[in-house]
């Protein structure tokens, strides 16, 4: 049946719904819950070798729950003391709020000493997530 031999009551009806869907359609979807986590944030910290200059183009994270942040850290580095061993921890630290605990983070950054690229994905154990919700 063509809209135009419809009565004006019929077409008004079906004008009316045809708006509503409309609306409905345009709404989006509905923004995540917040994670239940016994705090508001947690932090990633950059830290690299003493003469091993980098710049961190982004830290991305695929939370438990399967959603994926985009740049939710990057820049500047903080270096060691040492060239040598491992950093003890710390580090330029950004706050990672309103993302649930990591499951996967991806992270992406220049060597200022070399001229090349890197990138790493790194999975999260749960063991390490049982650690991470621990007072």
């Amino acid at each position: 049946m063509a809209l135009g031999k419809l009565t004006p009551l019929k077409r008004q009806t079906v004008l009316v719904a045809l708006l509503f869907s409309l609306c409905a359609c345009a709404s989006g979807p509905k923004s995540p819950a917040p994670p239940k986590l016994p705090y508001s944030s947690w932090y990633v910290g950059l830290a690299a070798p003493r003469f091993m200059e980098v710049w961190v183009e982004t830290v991305d994270v695929l939370d438990q729950r399967g959603l994926a942040f985009f740049h939710v850290s990057g820049g500047v580095a903080s270096y060691t003391r040492k060239p040598e061993g491992w950093h003890k921890g710390g580090g330029s630290m950004m706050p990672v709020s309103n993302v649930d605990l990591p499951e996967r983070i991806f992270l992406r950054w220049q060597s200022l000493v070399e001229p090349q690229a890197y990138k790493i994905r790194i999975p999260i154990p749960q063991w390490v997530r049982d650690e991470m919700v621990k007072p």
